[in-house]
């Protein structure tokens, strides 16, 4: 066994405590994050909103992906069969083919 496959094998509990926790708690991190974001985006006085906002929306999609660890379908994306651009079952957007 490599160092990372005993590494893997000892955090494999810790992960599911942090997804209970996440799925139990999702709200008050979901509010921790905004009230974060504001405090950080007025004492930078707005400088680096746009950088603020995509850290918070990373931060809140990695922790619904935690919470939501055990909602993946059968090809192991989550979500039950919709990709992540919305589009139904990973089909790619209708539309002529890209060009080579």
């Amino acid at each position: 066994m490599g160092l990372l496959d005993n590494l893997k094998a000892r955090l494999e509990p810790a992960k599911g405590k942090v997804s209970d926790l996440a799925q139990q708690h999702g709200d008050k991190i979901d509010r921790g994050l905004d009230k974060m974001a504001r405090t950080v985006d007025e004492r930078t006085k707005g400088k680096y909103s746009d950088r603020i906002q995509t850290g918070t929306g990373k931060a809140k999609g990695a922790m619904d992906r935690l919470a939501h660890k055990d909602d993946k379908d059968d090809t192991g994306r989550e979500g039950g069969g919709d990709a992540p651009g919305g589009t139904p079952g990973g089909t790619p957007p209708a539309g002529p083919p890209p060009a080579s």
